[in-house]
C-alpha cells in the first residue's frame, strides 16, 4: 500500500458516498486508475464495506453501556457458544476479547435503563456459559470516531 493508496481511504473515512469521478478528481488521479486502486483495496478487505453512520438518540438508543463479562470456563466451546450468541444480538454493537478480571467486554445501547435491564435479563442472563456481568453506563459521549488514524 503505498501513499496514494493511504489518501484514497481517507477521503473515502470522511465521505464514503463520494462518486468515483469526485475521488478521482480529490485525487489528480483519472477515474480508472482510481477505481482499479479501490477494487484491489477492497479485494485485499482494507476496505471490508460503506456504510451510513446514524445518531442513535435520534432513532431512541439513549443509553450505552460497557458490560464486562466473565465466562464460566475458558474454553473454545464457551467462547463460540457465546460470540455467536452476541452475534445474533442488535444491540450489542461491539464484542471484544480483553485481558484481565473478565473474559469480554460489550459496547451495548439500550432505549433507557429498564430496557438495558430487560436486555440483561432475556439475553444476557439466559446464557449459561456467562458467570458474571458488570456494567457501566456511559454518562455522556463526548465524541466517537469511526476514521481510523492514517499516516500519509
Amino acid at each position: 500500500m503505498d501513499k496514494k493508496d493511504l489518501n484514497i481511504l481517507a477521503l473515502l473515512q470522511r465521505r464514503g458516498r463520494m462518486t468515483m469521478a469526485e475521488l478521482a478528481s480529490g485525487m489528480n488521479m483519472s477515474d480508472t486508475p482510481c477505481l482499479r486502486r479501490v477494487k484491489k483495496l477492497e479485494q485485499d478487505k482494507v476496505i471490508t464495506g460503506y456504510s451510513a453512520q446514524l445518531d442513535p438518540q435520534k432513532l431512541g438508543l439513549n443509553v450505552i453501556v460497557y458490560a464486562f463479562i466473565r465466562l464460566t470456563e475458558n474454553s473454545d466451546s464457551s467462547a463460540e457458544l457465546f460470540e455467536r450468541a452476541m452475534d445474533g444480538l442488535e444491540q450489542v454493537m461491539e464484542c471484544s476479547v480483553i485481558t484481565g478480571a473478565h473474559d469480554y467486554l460489550l459496547k451495548i445501547v439500550a432505549r433507557d435503563l429498564l430496557d438495558y435491564e430487560s436486555f440483561v435479563k432475556k439475553s444476557l442472563g439466559s446464557l449459561k456459559c456467562i458467570a458474571g456481568i458488570e456494567s457501566t453506563v456511559v454518562l455522556k459521549q463526548t465524541f466517537s470516531r469511526t476514521a481510523l488514524p492514517l499516516e500519509i
